[in-house]
């Protein structure tokens, strides 16, 4: 079993226990719809590749489906701010990676504790959420700057006249994704924590604001709102 598969079956377990609901509130994604997206990636992952071009192919669970997820999360972002943030992290993120993977070869014949693609997965994770900050903002760094450099990548090859057949998403990218989204997302959540509880949390007044709410209309989206705070402020 590779460590993208072990960790997605991890998560499911997670959701399944209800000990991952308040992660995902914040991402704004339900129980189901979570676990839609890691029933499709682990599947997608296994279907055979969606040709591009002659040469060039998607893998479903490994390229398709996380882009499909960011395009997910960033659709559900709540202002052009966090919109404007999470793209521009995306983009950061990608360009940290690229550059990483000209600097560390993937060849694992060198490598001692990891292979050398979860060492890219992991400066993507730290990229993401130091670009990203907020929960959703970090995640869909983490994830979509793994796909969108395998694409640059590609892209590269194919126009240095690569005769091989490739594929987006393929080979351990897929284990790199899942690892560098949830790197990312656990280190925002991580940090985010420390830094509310340092903070004292919301203060009386907003706690107020927070039971008012609960017995009016559309409550529980206004809770959820107030609950993550870090996703329109957090420098």
């Amino acid at each position: 079993m590779s460590a993208g598969t072990f960790v997605l079956l991890a998560v499911s377990v997670l959701i399944f226990l209800g000990l991952a609901q308040r992660v995902l509130d914040r991402l704004r994604l339900t129980d189901r719809a979570a676990l839609i997206f890691i029933g499709a990636m682990l599947v997608g992952s296994y279907l055979p590749e969606i040709p591009l071009t002659d040469t060039l192919a998607i893998n479903i669970g490994g390229g398709l489906i996380p882009l499909i997820l960011v395009g997910y999360l960033f659709a559900k972002a709540g202002t052009a701010k966090e919109r404007n943030r999470a793209a521009i992290a995306i983009l950061v993120t990608a360009v940290v990676v690229y550059f990483v993977m000209k600097i560390i070869p993937l060849e694992p014949t060198y490598a001692v504790l990891m292979d050398p693609l979860y060492l890219v997965a992991l400066f993507a994770g730290i990229a993401g959420y130091l670009a990203g900050r907020s929960r959703r903002a970090a995640f869909m760094a983490g994830v979509g700057a793994i796909v969108l450099n395998d694409i640059f990548t590609r892209i590269e090859l194919f126009y240095r006249g690569a005769s091989s057949n490739l594929v987006i998403g393929g080979a351990g990218i897929f284990d790199a994704t899942v690892v560098s989204g949830l790197i990312a997302l656990g280190l925002a959540e991580l940090i985010g924590e420390i830094r509310e509880r340092l903070g004292g949390g919301p203060g009386d007044e907003r706690q107020g604001e927070l039971l008012e709410g609960l017995t009016e209309p559309g409550a529980e989206a206004q809770h959820r709102d107030a609950d993550h705070p870090e996703d329109e402020s957090e420098a």
